[in-house]
């Protein structure tokens, strides 16, 4: 499917642990052609729970897509070696889970930890850099042997240090020399690092793999001041094809309200799905050649 569009099923929950199964038919119901789940929750499923997942999936035609944010326990790129092996070893459990489903893109901090800042004492960020790639030159063939591909998330500076803009981001997947990773832009975070999303989408190119949408505030798109034309412009000039995901956050509580900032309703919760369908049909609208 070119440019399929979906949600994160964070979107109705406030805790990041949850039954994805209610969400694909919501999903289908609402518009959607995809739904992005947690990895890491999933993979401490059992695996008859997973499959019955991929397959309610399935029959509703719905693809899946997989997001997370790894803990600072699991740091990637940590410079304690234990913690930075400990971080390799979930994250092949994860990738396995993930590839017993099928296969799929995995999206995030799979790189580094999340909300992560710079270690106390440390004034620049290569040596967390090296161990980042270190994990992840090991973790992308193991990966692609799974079917499974890992998106490293361009995240702004207030949640993470790594990889704020595409441009460190594309230094970053060169460096790996993999087709198992890729890119993974928001127009959220860009919205505060990019000199100009537009510009950031055409440098991307190619390796952009999946784009995730929101306004400014993380609302769902259409709904605020984000320029969608320009972004639309930018996906037609490379050609992208990979899947438009709205990662909005708008209900204050729980472990998601506290970890993504949100400390009001910006929506009320009888008025979520349709702000969805909406939503969605806005996607489709502007952001996919007719």
């Amino acid at each position: 499917m070119y440019r399929p569009v979906g949600i994160f099923y964070a979107y109705w929950t406030q805790e990041w642990d949850a039954d994805f199964l209610p969400f694909v038919d919501k999903a289908k119901r609402l518009g959607f052609d995809l739904l992005e789940l947690h990895a890491a929750v999933l993979s401490d499923r059992d695996r008859a729970y997973r499959l019955k997942v991929k397959k309610a999936a399935d029959n509703a035609g719905i693809l899946l897509s997989y997001g997370m944010g790894l803990a600072k326990a699991y740091d990637l790129s940590s410079t304690d070696e234990e913690t930075r092996l400990r971080g390799v070893g979930f994250m092949k459990k994860i990738i396995s889970a993930v590839g017993e489903m099928g296969g799929g893109p995995i999206s995030g901090t799979v790189h580094s930890y999340w909300p992560g800042v710079l270690p106390e004492g440390a004034e620049r960020k290569e040596p967390m850099l090296q161990q980042s790639l270190k994990s992840m030159r090991e973790l992308a063939p193991f990966a692609l042997d799974q079917g499974v591909a890992l998106n490293v998330e361009v995240i702004n500076r207030f949640e993470q240090f790594l990889l704020n803009t595409c441009a460190e981001a594309l230094s970053y997947v060169a460096a790996v020399n993999s087709p198992a990773c890729n890119i993974l832009l928001d127009t959220f975070h860009m919205n505060i690092e990019e000199d100009s999303l537009e510009g950031a989408i055409r440098l991307a190119g190619p390796r952009l793999a999946a784009l995730h949408l929101g306004e400014p505030n993380r609302m769902p798109p259409g709904t605020g001041r984000m320029p969608w034309a320009e972004i639309r412009e930018a996906l037609d000039s490379i050609n992208f094809a990979g899947p438009l995901v709205m990662e909005p956050f708008v209900t204050p509580g729980g472990a998601v309200g506290r970890a993504v900032g949100v400390w009001r309703e910006l929506a009320p919760e009888a008025g979520k799905d349709g702000l969805a369908e909406k939503a969605a049909a806005f996607v489709k609208q502007r952001l996919r050649p007719a």
